[in-house]
């Protein structure tokens, strides 16, 4: 059975960071890994993505210098660090895994988290 789930969430103030941790089981741990984001009222968004080596990322360029995606394959863990947080970021943050296309921006993945509610206060 295929299992994500995210943590890591909670209340900062602008300027802060949070970390997010997502831990996969039972995907075969071959895929890509992104994270996307989900404010009320909203459409899902892209947010970061990791190919399965790790030797590439894509990230959106409202997140690009402050958010950096790793994932440590030995442990099946993907992470977000977030920087330099805006209130604009607030949101849902979801782990996905395993593309279904190459572009790994588009949100057609094979699995989802449930996810985890990141608060920036300003």
């Amino acid at each position: 059975q295929v299992r994500l789930v995210e943590s890591g969430g909670g209340l900062v103030q602008a300027g802060g960071s949070l970390n997010l941790s997502c831990a996969t089981s039972g995907t075969g741990n071959h895929g890509a890994r992104a994270w996307f984001r989900q404010a009320p009222g909203k459409e899902r968004e892209f947010v970061a993505a990791i190919s399965w080596s790790g030797a590439s990322t894509y990230y959106a360029d409202d997140v690009k210098g402050r958010f950096i995606i790793s994932r440590d394959n030995d442990k099946d863990m993907v992470y977000l660090q977030m920087n330099f947080l805006k209130p604009e970021d607030t949101a849902v943050y979801i782990c996905a895994a395993d593309p279904v296309y190459s572009d790994y921006t588009l949100g057609d993945y094979e699995y989802w988290g449930q996810g985890t509610q990141v608060t920036v206060s300003s």
